[in-house]
């Protein structure tokens, strides 16, 4: 069964390993990250650690059985009980309602652990798998996200009011 997990120095050869495995699928419904993203992969792995570690954000893994890496699941700029969602899955686990049970429970523990009231995330119009998952994980449409939210692309911003 796979855990989520808060992001640590360990899980770091498995994080590098998931997005590489995984960068063509995810550059077909995102932006890719760039050749840089990954020549700098340890520095930027690194400095998120430092920014978990101050409480600006909340970087969690779903780790496999295996100690692969399924999916990441992020928390950015938490501050004043709100923070914004990242997630993105392995193709190896897409369309299972994986990222949809994840972002449940993250949902859960944003509460539990963070103390978050709300939780806000951004998905482009031609992204129907991610408005998808944040539509069956309780997230409603609350406006529109410009290109300069999404990487070049048009969106609708969802938030999901959490209970305590």
């Amino acid at each position: 069964m796979p855990e989520l997990k808060r992001l640590h120095a360990d899980h770091a050869p498995a994080v590098l390993a998931f997005e590489l495995a995984n960068r063509s699928y995810f550059a077909a419904s995102i932006p890719d990250r760039g050749d840089d993203f990954f020549d700098r992969f340890t520095d930027r792995y690194n400095a998120s650690l430092a920014e978990q570690e101050a409480g600006i954000c909340a970087f969690y893994v779903l780790v496999a059985e295996d100690g692969s890496v399924l999916g990441r699941f992020n928390l950015y700029d938490l501050e004043d009980g709100t923070a914004r969602l990242g997630y993105r899955v392995a193709e190896q686990v897409a369309g299972r309602g994986v990222a949809t049970a994840t972002v449940r429970e993250l949902s859960r523990m944003a509460t539990a652990i963070h103390g978050l009231r709300t939780l806000r995330a951004a998905t482009s119009h031609d992204n129907a798998a991610s408005r998808r998952v944040l539509a069956n994980a309780g997230f409603v449409p609350v406006g529109p996200a410009t290109p300069a939210d999404l990487g070049g692309k048009a969106g609708t911003w969802y938030q999901r009011d959490l209970q305590p």
